[in-house]
């Protein structure tokens, strides 16, 4: 079955685009107003990287809530789910924006990048020293100017160059902030981490307990014991949380129905994933969907 999530995807942001773009795969803008409105969960088809200027901004990024406050950047990659809550009159901010497709022909060495996008996943907001800022603000404006270039090809050519460089020079500041920051995690603390990495790998497919207590080879009892303990919340909550959350993504962002959303999410049937979603939610699936 075709997911269609569309309300992060190139064609949603160049509807909304003032500036000018590269084959509808690469978008520079600077104004809120094209980026579009996110109130309710929608995922990601795209790459996004936002330098936050001035103001606040507050957002959700796989269940997740960040606070933004300027000088600050975030990115939020591919297949994650983004929700903006709120954000000051006057935030500012430059937006860099990417099809899957684009990041792909950059060709980056994956030695490099799948350490860092592990760590994004985890650790998508940082705030900026001002050498750092004005790193991100150089690369920008390279950018910038070589996107009003006539020859259609060669610039093509020089943003990918560009783009190389800037994503090592993310991978460069979000490498010193994780080397500044880094401490020991306690057993226990691991063993949670390992838990939300699974639960956001099989939520689709398993929703019990004992499955996840199983897998990192512990007691239901014990397992139930270290995640309440960590988190202050249970085990049963967060497999919960992942899964309306997708569901929530999937009921305001595509034009499936809710049988087919029931389908994709692995519930024996549409009347089961309502009673489901209704105990975890307050209201039914078509309530939450004309909401």
């Amino acid at each position: 079955m075709k997911n269609d999530l569309l309300s992060v995807d190139k064609a949603s942001i160049a509807e909304n685009l003032v500036m000018d773009t590269i084959d509808d795969d690469f978008f520079l803008f600077d104004h809120i107003s094209s980026a579009p409105a996110l109130r309710y969960p929608a995922k990601m088809t795209t790459a996004m990287s936002v330098i936050c200027l001035s103001g606040t901004m507050e957002v959700s990024i796989d269940l997740k809530r960040y606070a933004l406050r300027a000088p600050n950047y975030i990115v939020i990659l591919p297949e994650q789910i983004l929700q903006t809550h709120s954000r000051s009159n006057d935030f500012s901010g430059l937006f860099v924006v990417m099809s899957k497709s684009f990041v792909n022909s950059i060709r980056l060495n994956i030695q490099d990048t799948v350490p860092i996008f592990f760590y994004l996943k985890e650790n998508p907001s940082t705030t900026l020293t001002p050498s750092e800022l004005d790193l991100l603000l150089s690369y920008y404006s390279l950018l910038q100017q070589t996107m009003k270039m006539n020859d259609a090809a060669l610039k093509k050519e020089i943003i990918r160059h560009l783009v190389h460089a800037f994503f090592y020079g993310t991978n460069s500041i979000f490498q010193n902030h994780r080397d500044i920051g880094k401490t020991r995690k306690s057993r226990k603390e691991t063993l949670f981490d390992d838990f939300v990495k699974l639960v956001a790998a099989h939520h689709r497919d398993c929703r019990e307990v004992r499955f996840y207590a199983g897998k990192l080879r512990l007691t239901p009892k014990h397992f139930s014991s270290v995640v309440k303990e960590v988190s202050g919340r249970t085990a049963r909550e967060w497999i919960d949380d992942f899964v309306v959350l997708e569901a929530k993504a999937l009921l305001k962002s595509t034009n499936m129905t809710i049988q087919q959303i029931s389908e994709e999410l692995n519930f024996p049937s549409q009347s089961f994933f309502g009673k489901y979603f209704k105990r975890v939610v307050g209201v039914s699936p078509k309530e939450y969907q004309k909401t």
